[in-house]
This record gives C-alpha cells, structure tokens and sequence, in this order.
C-alpha cells in the first residue's frame, strides 16, 4: 500500500511516505499500551485540558491545517477549513461533556435493604481506527476525541491519499499534550493492518470507509472476539412532496449533493420528487447545478472542486456508463473543466428501473439519481429499496408530516428541510450496509467502554 500526496487539481505527486515498519508497529503498540495504564488512570478534567487544547490550536492554525487537506484531497478551502472548525467543535463538546457523559448510574433495585446497585463506564484500551480520505480530519476527531476522553489509546490507520492529514493529527496531539503513546499515526500494510487487530492489547476497531474494507476488518476482529463500529456507504433519499418551497429545497438539493465535490456518505445522492412538482424540480435543479463552477480548489470563486483522484473520476465514469448500458438515461451538465486534474462534471441520471444496478448502487461523486414518485408512499417506498440506511432528508412545509414521513425511512437518521449534516453535538451512524454503531455524543463515547455493573450486597440478603 503506497501512502503518498497527489495533489488532485494538477495530478502531480507532492511527496511519498514509505511503509511503517514491523518494529515501528510493535513499538506503537506497545507504547499506546504503556500510556494506557496510566492514561486511564488519569482524571477527566486532566483528558478536557488536552481536547480543549486541541480544539484551540485547531482554531489558531485553521489555515495550516485546511491547506493541507485541499493539498491532498482537493476539498474547497472554504470547505476545509469549515472542517477544522467542526473537528476543534468536536475536541471542545468532549472536553466540557465527557464527565458527565460517563457518570455513573445508580440502579434502581426491589429491596434496597439487600444492597445497592450501579453502573460504572471504564476504557477497555488499544483502539484502532481505519479512517477515509473525504474528510480527513474530522473523521479521525470523531473517534479519538471520545475515545481518548473515555481513557482509551488510539492508533490511526489513515487513508493512503491523506498521509499528510494523518500526520498533522498525530503532531496535533501531542502540542495539545497528550501523551505521545496515547495517539499514534502509522502507514501499515493490509498485512500490518491484520496483525494490529489480532494483538491482544488491541480491544476494538472503528472503521469508516468501504464496505469491503468493512467486511475485512470486521471479519478480522470478529475471529478476535473484538467490538467495531462500521460507518459505510450511503445513498441517501431526498424526498421533496408537493407543499416543499421549492426554491429553498432546490437550493440545498444542489448543494446536498456537490459539497465536498459529491464525495460525502451522506450527500443526497438519490432525489425522490413527487409528480406534482416533479418537473419543475427537474428544471430548477438543473439550473442550479450549471451554475457551479470548477476550478482551483484553493480560488475562492470555485464551488465544484476536483475529485479525489484521478482514479476516482475514471471508476465513477465507468460507473455512469454502466448505468446507462443497464437501460438509465444521462445527463451531463456542460459546465467549463479545466484541462487537468480530476475533475468530473456533473451528471444527471433517470430511468434507472428496477433492474438497473445503479439503482441499488452509491455513487462518490456529483452524479444525482433521479426518481418521479407518484405520491408520498411511493417516494417512501423508493427510499427504502436500497441495501443502505445511513441518512436521508424531506422537504415538507408540514413539519409534523415530514416526521410522519422520517418515521417510516429505514436509516439511522434523517433530516426534515435540510439535507443530512454533521454537527459536533447530533449522532452519526446507519443501519444495514450502512454499518453499525454511532459515533459522537453520549452514544459514541459509549461505544468502547465496559459498562461494569458493582452490585454491593448486604451479606444476610438471600439469594
């Protein structure tokens, strides 16, 4: 696996990061095992100074720290550094929550003459998280911010294309004063990678990418015997019913699916319009997407950045082409490209059938689906013939109706009048492919502690 910077608005290669060694592997974990039995030992407001620590650097050198991820993976800079500030707003809702996020709980019990009865939240140890490349910063933030204040270690296994991003996170911590075993950036092989599952100091994986890197890893650590959460792809439903205001709910449409150049699991990639107001959708949504411009990611005036990679904009090109051979009728919108890097104009996909693969199909990057819904149960309907269950939106004007309708769509969230977002403070997570387990709040944090039950007993009290 080669882990190197190509900088994806002119394809050229910046800087390429050799393999980590096996004894740089072994000495990792054993350093992230070492910190941890201090680590935990450690108290939580001395964890809240390291994250608020964190979150304020993040602040202070938001432009150093969102030039690189625009280096690597080509976002906006306006979108990198919106990124960083979410990523500092994640390190910062943990330094002021965690305490109390993991208080313990007092259990009620039938006779509280025989003894008392709580439930007290510990760290289990070595985590490693296997993280993407759309979001470079703030998907690692997602995972160590609560981890680390629960008293975990974590070690990184960032994306190959971000090597930089991944390193600046590791530098990071250790100015925001984190012990340096407490976090550890490697560039493993998927040799490598097996083996840091398989130690024993490892207690769990969070993983957000593919599903087949998913299945991998999950299947590795399930002979182990360890938890994961999985965070996977996505297509998520954008279901606009015949009251929505349509010149708001166009407007985010096109920028639900464009952000982040459409590589986002939770862009609104599948648009479900009803019949009456399907048509006008169809028109006002492809003005809106003419209206984008590609360029320099790093130009303020650029709101369509390049994909990835240029191996990304070629497999997401054979992807269209493969829904049109299957019966799907394209679109592409004739915006001005520039002559390198790897751009991809937008498409506009119908008649995708039942049959179609795309249908079923996620697709990382600005190529919208579109669905004519013949009333409200059939848009619902369509939303849910989909193996994934990550996020999903409804434009309603009726605000009780669109929570009728988020009731009935089998994903972990939805979203009524705006597309599905990432907050410091809201969950993220999915059903079906889309993986299991949340992230973030109360919910993620919980996801790597041992929930241990001290039941203390009067010693008369019968069995």
């Amino acid at each position: 696996m080669a882990y190197a910077t190509v900088n994806p608005f002119t394809n050229e290669q910046i800087k390429v990061f050799p393999n980590s060694t096996d004894a740089e592997i072994d000495a990792a974990l054993d350093a992230a095992h070492e910190t941890f039995l201090s680590w935990r030992e450690t108290s939580f407001a001395e964890r809240a100074k390291v994250m608020q620590n964190a979150a304020d650097i993040l602040r202070r050198d938001v432009d150093k720290y969102a030039k690189i991820m625009t280096l690597e993976m080509g976002k906006l800079i306006s979108e990198s550094r919106a990124e960083v500030e979410l990523t500092a707003a994640i390190f910062e809702y943990y330094a002021k929550n965690a305490e109390s996020l993991l208080q313990s709980q007092d259990l009620p019990v039938a006779n509280k003459d025989e003894g008392r009865a709580k439930i007290i939240f510990q760290p289990l140890g070595i985590l490693l998280a296997v993280e993407p490349w759309n979001f470079p910063h703030y998907q690692v933030a997602r995972i160590i911010a609560p981890q680390l204040s629960a008293g975990n270690t974590v070690i990184l296994k960032h994306a190959s294309n971000v090597p930089q991003s991944a390193q600046a996170m590791d530098d990071l911590m250790i100015e925001a004063g984190l012990p340096k075993g407490g976090f550890r950036n490697l560039y493993p092989s998927h040799d490598q990678v097996a083996r840091i599952v398989a130690d024993h100091r490892v207690r769990g994986v969070a993983l957000t990418g593919s599903e087949g890197a998913g299945a991998k890893i999950a299947a590795g650590a399930g002979a182990a015997l360890k938890k994961t959460t999985m965070e996977l792809g996505g297509a998520d439903a954008f279901i606009v019913l015949e009251d929505a205001d349509l010149e708001k709910t166009v407007k985010w449409a096109v920028f639900g699916r464009h952000w982040n150049a459409g590589q986002v699991c939770v862009s609104a990639k599948r648009m479900i319009v009803v019949d009456a107001v399907y048509d006008e959708f169809v028109k006002r949504y492809r003005e809106g997407v003419a209206q984008l411009k590609m360029g320099d990611p790093v130009d303020p005036s650029t709101t369509l950045a390049p994909l990835s990679s240029q191996k990304a904009a070629d497999d997401l090109k054979k992807q269209v082409e493969g829904a049109v051979k299957a019966g799907a009728k394209a679109e592409e919108i004739p915006l001005a490209m520039p002559n390198t890097g790897a751009f991809f104009r937008p498409v506009i996909l119908t008649d995708a059938g039942h049959d179609n693969p795309a249908r079923r199909e996620e697709f990382f990057g600005p190529v919208t689906l579109l669905f004519r819904a013949r009333d409200e149960a059939d848009a619902i309907a369509i939303a849910n013939d989909s193996p994934y269950g990550l996020g999903g939106s409804v434009f309603t004007k009726d605000e009780a109706r669109g929570e009728r309708v988020a009731q009935k769509i089998e994903t972990g969230m939805v979203y009524i009048n705006h597309p599905t977002m990432v907050k410091a403070d809201l969950p993220f997570g999915g059903v079906l492919r889309s993986g299991y387990g949340r992230e973030l709040i109360g919910l993620g944090i919980k996801e790597f502690v041992n929930a241990k039950l001290i039941d203390v007993v009067d010693i008369d009290a019968p069995f």
